[in-house]
């Protein structure tokens, strides 16, 4: 091993150098979207790793207005004043609390249209579902705090400013264990208010959604008294999990609801005396799939009867959330729709691919690939020169990306996927740049637990998996592999290939057959149970799993 003097480096090297983006140019995941009410071509999104971003001209062009002022990169909610466009409120922390996500440090605001930003509070919100401004004054704002994703913190809740963020007041408070993730307000009346309570915790094994502290509570005195209306007649009977509300601006009284619930009671609900009785009227489950990550729900402005829904999919009814259809937007898994409550057919929405305008109804939509908040869950170079970085890009394929390209500029063009994996590392072969190895276990072909080999020379894939189940429980298989499950290249030996699961395996022969070199080294408790009683609990493992190996 070499001595620690021959690896130091004259500071006045390192002072000469500096950070350049390199791209790719392709959207990261979004949950919070928002506009200027007056100036039509002016939008907004908050990025869940890159802060906020400002469009002057209908998403062509976007530029980060964040850097510099925040202090947190993940934005959870995004909200315009609609009697000023000057005024905007952002939220940082987002509530779709996969495992892989970051807290916020609560609320930043701006007066001059994202020029600058001040942090006005709210600093153990953690992750923030919503913010609604009042109609009016810009200086009456809700925000719901969910709170920290793995404990009880008494700061979860329903927060209410009378003074734009000067001072805060928890106007709703169910538990420690539990916290807001929503907020409707009726335009029309904005003394009307619902929010919903989510009982949810997220740990390395799973998530838990649902508890009898879930629940949606409503106000007719602009949030200063409450009533949980989680049990009025209609609403589902059993454990409540993840609900989104929405008040419909064209009809007084009704009111859509995204319910997690137990069994076929899940799906999409609806009032038409502002909350006193409901029906459900649709079961589909396409609505309703995996609710603690979606369960928006989103009111037409002018048309009672048009209402979306925000899923893997996006749907649309226009017939008052009976009968839907596919609501086409550029990538998939849907967070957020805005839609102008003056002229409908200017929105923005957002999904885990970037943000995303119309100017028609949806009929066609600005660009993803040109946003820079690509996720990224593990990189790596190889030994070319100029040298390529090599990710996996959440809900997207692995990228390609050259450090300099001869033309100046680094464009989409020059980038390519060495493998379709989302979530894994990529391991480029140390003696020969064209092999790629890449963990494929997020949305690639060969589920389960793939393991992929990619030849550049040949544009190829190769699945290698270490084991050839695709799919299991979890509890009893031999073999498991955790989201983004290690995968490296002895430095020692090029030939050696590891990948780590509950076991260390290795390869001499590029995948083509492997060997465990270890015994399991988890804990493992079959007697640990699989389902905590509530509306729905994904990702259960048992026995954390090798997260990092080092040859």
């Amino acid at each position: 091993m070499a001595s620690s003097d021959s690896l130091s480096v004259d500071p006045k090297y390192l002072s000469k150098l500096h950070y350049r983006c390199i791209g790719p140019t392709r959207g990261g995941r979004v949950v919070a979207v928002a506009a200027d009410p007056q100036k039509q071509s002016v939008f907004y999104f908050g990025s869940c790793a890159g802060g906020v971003w400002k469009s002057d001209d209908a998403g062509q062009y976007w530029e980060n207005i964040s850097d510099g002022f925040f202090t947190s990169a993940s934005i959870g909610a995004l909200a315009v004043a609609p009697s000023d466009g000057n005024v905007i409120y952002a939220g940082t922390g987002e509530s779709t609390i996969r495992l892989d996500v970051t807290h916020g440090d609560g609320v930043y605001k701006s007066t001059d249209a994202g020029v600058t930003w001040a942090h006005i509070g709210l600093e153990e919100s953690r992750h923030i579902g919503e913010i609604r401004v009042h109609p009016t004054n810009p200086d009456i704002v809700y925000v719901a705090a969910l709170g920290h994703m793995s404990r009880d913190n008494p700061e979860r809740g329903l927060y209410r400013t009378t003074d734009g963020g000067k001072n805060w007041e928890l106007i709703l408070h169910v538990s420690d264990g539990a916290g807001a993730v929503d907020i409707s307000l009726d335009p029309n009346n904005p003394r009307i208010l619902f929010a919903t309570i989510w009982q949810a915790r997220r740990t390395f094994w799973s998530i838990d959604s649902g508890g009898p502290d879930s629940g949606l509570w409503r106000s007719r005195d602009s949030g200063d008294t409450w009533e949980n209306i989680s049990t009025n007649k209609g609403m589902p009977e059993g454990t409540l999990g993840k609900i989104g509300v929405s008040i419909s601006p064209a009809q007084s009284g009704r009111v859509f609801a995204m319910i997690e619930a137990e069994g076929r009671k899940r799906g999409l609900y609806r009032s038409d005396d502002i909350g006193e009785s409901w029906e459900q009227i649709s079961d589909k489950p396409e609505l309703g799939w995996r609710p603690w990550y979606y369960e928006h729900v989103i009111a037409h402005p002018t048309d009672p009867d048009t209402v979306y829904v925000m899923n893997m999919k996006a749907w649309v009814s226009i017939d008052g959330g009976k009968n839907f259809e596919l609501f086409h937007t550029p990538h998939g898994d849907n967070h957020a729709l805005w839609i102008d409550p003056t002229n409908p057919d200017r929105m923005i929405g957002c999904d885990d691919g970037g943000a995303w305008v119309s100017l028609n109804a949806g009929n066609s939509w600005s660009t993803i690939y040109n946003q820079l908040t690509a996720q990224f869950y593990h990189i790596a170079t190889d030994d070319q020169y100029p040298y390529m970085v090599y990710g996996s890009q959440q809900d997207n394929s692995s990228i390609a990306v050259p450090s300099r390209t001869g033309t100046g500029a680094i464009n989409w063009g020059d980038c390519y996927p060495p493998g379709t994996a989302e979530s894994g590392y990529v391991a480029p072969k140390p003696d020969d740049h064209n092999i790629v190895y890449v963990g494929a276990i997020g949305s690639s072909p060969g589920g389960g637990d793939a393991l992929q080999r990619y030849d550049h020379k040949t544009k190829q894939i190769q699945l290698v998996s270490v084991w050839p189940e695709a799919y299991h429980d979890g509890n009893t298989a031999e073999v498991r592999f955790q989201w983004t499950y290690p995968i490296v290249f002895s430095p020692q030996d090029t030939g050696v290939l590891y990948a780590c699961g509950n076991k260390v395996f290795k390869s001499t022969n590029e995948g083509h057959s492997w060997e465990a070199i270890s015994e399991d080294l988890t804990y493992a408790d079959p007697e640990w149970p699989t389902h905590y009683g509530y509306c729905r609990c994904r990702d259960v493992r048992h026995g954390v799993l090798v997260h990092g190996i080092g040859p």
